[in-house]
C-alpha cells in the first residue's frame, strides 16, 4: 500500500468534475489537500472493514472496488460497487456497516473521517453534493431490489451488462469516455457475477453464451465484453 499527499493533484484530477468535491471552489479544494492523502490499494486488497470504527472516508480515482457483507458462518455477499468519482465510507457514523475491497487495481483519495466530517460540516455545498450521492444510491438500492426480486435470470444478465457498460464508461485509466462503452473488462468473475446477481455460476456461462450466440455480445476474453447490438440487450433487460 502506497500513500502519497494529495497536494495540487485535485486540479488535473480525472474525476475532479464529477466526485463530491466539484463542489468546492479552489480555496476550499486547497483546504480540503491538506487533509487527503492519495492511496493506491492492490486487486484483492481491503480498505474498510466491516463493523469496525469508521476511521476513514474516500473517493475512488481509478479502479473498482465492492462493498461486502458477511454472515455469521462467513459468507460474503456483494451489496455494491464503488467506481471512480464515487464516495465509499461512513461520515458522520461511528462503525462501517461493509467492507471495502478492491476488485482491480485501484486509487483513492482518502480523508480521516474526523477531519472530514469537521470540513463537510463547515462547507454546506459539501453537505449537500453528499446528500446528493445518498439520495442516488438509496436510488439505485431500490432499483437493485427490483432486479433481484422480480427479474429473470436473462433480464438480470442484461441489465448487468448495461449497467456495467455506463458506469465503467465514465473513466478507464486516464482516458474520459463519453457514452456507455461498448467494449469492457468485467472488474468481476463469473462466480462474482452469480453471487452479485443472486444465480448460480452455471445460469450466468449459459446467459453469457446465448448472448453470444445471438448476435447480442461478443466475448473476446473470459472477462471481456463488447456489446454489438444494444437496443436488443436494452429490450432483453425488460
Amino acid at each position: 500500500m502506497v500513500t502519497a499527499p494529495i497536494m495540487s493533484a485535485c486540479e488535473t484530477c480525472v474525476v475532479r468534475n464529477r466526485a463530491i468535491c466539484s463542489a468546492l471552489d479552489t480555496q476550499e479544494i486547497n483546504a480540503l489537500n491538506q487533509l487527503g492523502r492519495r492511496r493506491a490499494v492492490t486487486a484483492g486488497e481491503p480498505l474498510i472493514w466491516e463493523d469496525d470504527d469508521s476511521l476513514l472516508v474516500a473517493n475512488v480515482i481509478e479502479g473498482v472496488l465492492k462493498l461486502t457483507t458477511s454472515t455469521e458462518d462467513g459468507r460474503e455477499q456483494i451489496v455494491g460497487v464503488a467506481y471512480p468519482s464515487d464516495f465509499i465510507g461512513r461520515p458522520f457514523g461511528h462503525t462501517t456497516k461493509a467492507s471495502v475491497v478492491a476488485l482491480t487495481d485501484a486509487r483513492v483519495c482518502v480523508f480521516a473521517r474526523s477531519d472530514f466530517d469537521r470540513f463537510a460540516k463547515e462547507h454546506p455545498e459539501l453537505e449537500h453534493k453528499l446528500l446528493e450521492r445518498t439520495l442516488a444510491e438509496l436510488d439505485r438500492t431500490r432499483s437493485w431490489m427490483m432486479l433481484l426480486g422480480r427479474k429473470t435470470a436473462a433480464e438480470k444478465i442484461a441489465t448487468f451488462l448495461l449497467e456495467m457498460s455506463d458506469r465503467l464508461s465514465d473513466n478507464v485509466g486516464c482516458q474520459v469516455f463519453p457514452g456507455p462503452r461498448p467494449r469492457f473488462t468485467l472488474p468481476f468473475s463469473r462466480q462474482q457475477v452469480a453471487d452479485v446477481l443472486g444465480l448460480t455460476i452455471e445460469t450466468v456461462s449459459r446467459q453469457f453464451t446465448r448472448l453470444k450466440s445471438e448476435g447480442v455480445i461478443e466475448l473476446p476474453s473470459r472477462r471481456e465484453v463488447e456489446i454489438i447490438d444494444r437496443a436488443a440487450l436494452v429490450g432483453q433487460a425488460g
